[in-house]
C-alpha cells in the first residue's frame, strides 16, 4: 500500500463530514381547505376567579375589610404594593408585622382582605396571627 492511498482512506471520514445533504421537507397535516394547524397551541385563556378568603377565627375584623377600612383599624401602612388587581399591606409594630392581602371580591370591585400572614419583628419566625393583630390595633 502506498502512503498516498493511506492517507486517502484516513481523509474520507473528513470529507463525508462535509458533504451536505439536501434539507428534508416537513410537511404537516392540513386541516378542511388547504389550512395548515398551528404549530404552538394558543395560550390558555384568562380567566378571572375570585380569591378564596381566609376563615379563621379572631380574624372577622380584617378578613373582607377594604385598604380603608384598614388604615382606621392600624393606621398608615408600612407598605402598600400594587400588583394588577391585587394588593399587599404591610403594618408593623415593635412586636410583629402584618401582612394583609386584598383581592376584589367580583371583577372590577375594590379589593378586600382575604388572607393575613405574621411575623416577629425581631426575626421573622412565625406568629399567631390573632395576638399580632391585637397587637398592632393597641398602639
Amino acid at each position: 500500500m502506498s502512503p498516498r492511498f493511506i492517507l486517502s482512506l484516513a481523509l474520507f471520514p473528513l470529507l463525508a463530514a462535509c458533504a451536505s445533504t439536501a434539507p428534508q421537507q416537513q410537511t404537516r397535516p392540513t386541516t378542511g381547505a388547504g389550512r395548515v394547524p398551528p404549530t404552538t397551541p394558543p395560550p390558555p385563556a384568562q380567566t378571572w376567579r375570585p380569591a378564596h378568603a381566609m376563615n379563621l377565627p379572631g380574624l372577622e375584623g380584617i378578613i373582607g375589610q377594604t385598604t380603608q377600612g384598614l388604615a382606621q383599624q392600624f393606621g398608615k401602612p408600612r407598605l402598600d404594593v400594587k400588583e394588577g388587581d391585587a394588593r399587599k399591606l404591610q403594618f408593623s409594630g415593635q412586636a410583629c408585622v402584618l401582612d394583609v392581602y386584598l383581592y376584589p371580591p367580583k371583577k372590577g370591585e375594590e379589593p378586600q382582605a382575604t388572607y393575613v400572614d405574621t411575623r416577629r419583628a425581631s426575626d421573622g419566625q412565625d406568629v399567631d396571627r390573632v395576638s399580632c393583630v391585637a397587637a398592632l390595633r393597641r398602639r
